[in-house]
């Protein structure tokens, strides 16, 4: 059993954890979750003593084996086969000494310790996870040094998970792998010997492995059993108990409140009232409910422009003349289009997303895009390139040059940057506020394609809710590469696999391609294509049906608003005409004062019709959403 028993981290004279407890049950898988920032990599390091509590203790049986992933990818001429195959460091040692050991006593000790670890099927279990891991034969041979930092950190992972430690902590695992590395992680995980304590933004990911979820929050931990969907109920339900306690709390303070003051200047009632003052001071105040007003986006709709915004006709695409990595692309993209690319990291997803993106050219065949189009790229290492040391409204007043100060605000302000936020230097954001200061850049032209490579690795799990709705809600067409099935799902309506060299459509769901990768459910031969293809083409009808009903409800609602304010202008300038007839406008200073009550009820009435709607578009919103 891991124990946490009280404790707390400071940080720059900060508490980021406070007093936090929680007993993680013996091989337990849990999910540690919590918004970015919440201090869950400080927890995890406190775990494994890179960080010594200032208060508490971190309590486990004794000689029990920490695992954890850490962020440097190893580097070096060794092999990934060799790197996974020396994180077992007993089984190394002991190899060593039976090549060398003259006494047949201890020689034996030895080679039945090397049976009892399993150490002679030891390479085929490190080859399995690397290919789990998508390391091919070829690619389990080559040196380190030859792979991208990316896959390097997946060599990590593969002798982190070969090693078996009794305790197993990784901290956002998936962040560089694609899908069918995630999947084969996922069911790895599940079947773990170990403990398990697993920080993660993915819902499907954590919904799949964890049977525990400790949520981190304000400096305390809080355990819940179940996957995280369970976590989530359980949560809202506690938040709705809280905010209610807390009316009722608000409700008796203020009856207290009009005691107090009707009866303290009474000498038959001021002990009353000093009794009833004693008890208001004392009553501990329950904390409000209160969500991040800084989780937002909100990409700016686009001009419309005919179809199709891009063909690709016969194209090859790559990054050295003659070996294309792409071929024989045929696609049209309309300005309605939500396209998820799916394949392996290095078939060539993010060369097809570079192409449409204008930032590669057709090596041979036809690209034909629309003159008038604008589009925005986005990909995870910009978020790692924005500028330290300026803010965001020095970038965004950069990339918006000769627009206006308001503009460059507004667009700010609808990805939660207003305020100090937009004054803060960028150096201080989190991964998650630099993610949307990156979305906030790349749209800021109001683009008519949105192409997004890996949009949610700095992303926790509920600005990656808030992303989804954005996307759904947004005019423009969107090409979204992503390992987390669950955005690729509710986003999508079509699905481009990118294989062998060539990308093409396939007909189906993001369920049915998890089936595709793990061999289930495939049908036979010349059976039942048709109706999967006529299952998946409703599907993206429904979702397209879905997405236009938001926008529809979210017109509606920006429309009751405006109404809203302009009407509320016109009864103040009549309150004006009413009471201050020397500043009124010269159109009412004329009227009588009969006219200008007469004309103020018909407004008001116009006004509280308009609310109504705002209203009822508002609740349909939020319930569509």
């Amino acid at each position: 059993m891991l124990i946490i028993n009280g404790i707390t981290v400071r940080l720059g004279g900060r508490d980021i954890i406070s007093g936090a407890s929680v007993a993680i049950p013996p091989r337990a898988r849990v999910g540690l979750v919590g918004r970015n920032g919440a201090g869950k990599s400080t927890l995890v390091k406190a775990i494994i003593g890179e960080i010594e509590p200032d208060e508490g203790a971190i309590e486990m049986p004794r000689r029990t084996r920490l695992g954890y992933l850490a962020q440097e990818a190893p580097a070096g001429a060794a092999t990934p086969f060799d790197t996974v195959l020396a994180a077992d460091g007993e089984r190394m040692r002991l190899l060593e000494e039976s090549e060398t050991c003259t006494d047949p006593d201890r020689l034996g000790d030895v080679h039945e310790r090397l049976l009892a670890i399993d150490a002679y099927t030891a390479p085929a279990r490190a080859a399995r996870i690397l290919i789990g891991l998508g390391f091919d034969e070829e690619m389990q041979a080559r040196p380190l040094d030859s792979f991208s930092g990316g896959w390097r950190i997946r060599v990590a992972l593969a002798a982190l998970l070969f090693s078996a430690p009794d305790v197993l902590l990784l901290d956002e695992p998936s962040n560089h792998l694609d899908l069918e590395a995630t999947l084969w992680l996922e069911n790895f995980l599940k079947s773990y010997p170990g403990t398990l304590l697993l920080i993660s933004h993915e819902r499907d990911l954590l919904n799949n492995v964890a049977d525990h979820i400790v949520h981190l929050h304000a400096g305390k931990l809080a355990l819940y059993p179940g996957g995280y969907d369970s976590f989530e109920r359980q949560r809202n339900e506690r938040l709705a108990q809280q905010a209610a306690a807390r009316a009722a709390q608000e409700a008796q303070a203020e009856r207290l409140r009009d005691y107090i003051a009707r009866n303290s200047a009474r000498a038959s009632t001021a002990k009353q009232a000093q009794s009833r003052a004693k008890m208001l001071a004392k009553m501990q105040p329950i904390a409000a409910v209160v969500e991040d007003p800084s989780l937002r986006f909100d990409f700016p709709d686009p001009d419309e422009l005919r179809p199709p915004l891009i063909t690709l006709d016969l194209a090859s695409v790559g990054y050295e003349p003659g070996k294309p990595v792409l071929r024989r692309l045929n696609l049209r993209i309309d300005p309605d289009d939500r396209i998820a690319l799916l394949g392996r990291n290095g078939n060539g997803k993010t060369t097809l997303a570079r192409l449409l993106a204008a930032q590669l050219a057709p090596m041979e065949g036809d690209m034909t895009a629309s003159a008038k189009m604008q589009v925005g790229y986005f990909t995870q290492y910009q978020v790692e390139e924005i500028a330290g040391g300026a803010t965001p409204l020095e970038l965004m007043t950069r990339a918006m040059d000769g627009k206006s100060p308001a503009a460059v605000r507004a667009q700010l302000g609808r990805f939660g940057f207003s305020g100090n936020r937009a004054t803060s230097a960028v150096g201080t954001l989190s991964g998650g506020e630099r993610a949307r200061l990156a979305l906030a850049l790349v749209t800021r032209d109001a683009p008519h394609l949105l192409v997004l490579d890996e949009p949610t690795n700095h992303l926790d799990i509920d600005a990656r809710e808030a992303l989804v709705q954005a996307l759904n809600a947004y005019k423009g067409a969107v090409i979204l590469i992503s390992h987390d099935r669950h955005m690729a799902e509710l986003v999508a309506d079509r699905l481009v696999l990118v294989d062998g060299g060539t990308a093409r459509p396939f007909d189906g769901s993001i369920e049915d391609y998890i089936d595709f990768i793990l061999g289930r459910n495939q049908p036979k031969a010349d059976a039942g294509t048709e109706p999967q293809a006529k299952g998946a083409a409703q599907d993206r009808k429904a979702r397209a049906a879905a997405r236009e009903e938001l926008r529809a409800l979210k017109k509606t609602q920006a429309e009751a608003e405006a109404r809203m304010n302009r009407l509320q202008a016109e009864i103040a300038q009549i309150d004006r005409a009413m009471f201050e007839p020397s500043s009124a406008a010269p159109a009412l200073a004329k009227l009588t004062m009969g006219d200008l009550a007469q004309r103020r009820a018909k407004l008001a009435q116009q006004l509280e019709e308009a609310e109504m709607a705002w209203l009822e578009a508002g609740e349909a919103l939020e319930a569509a959403q």
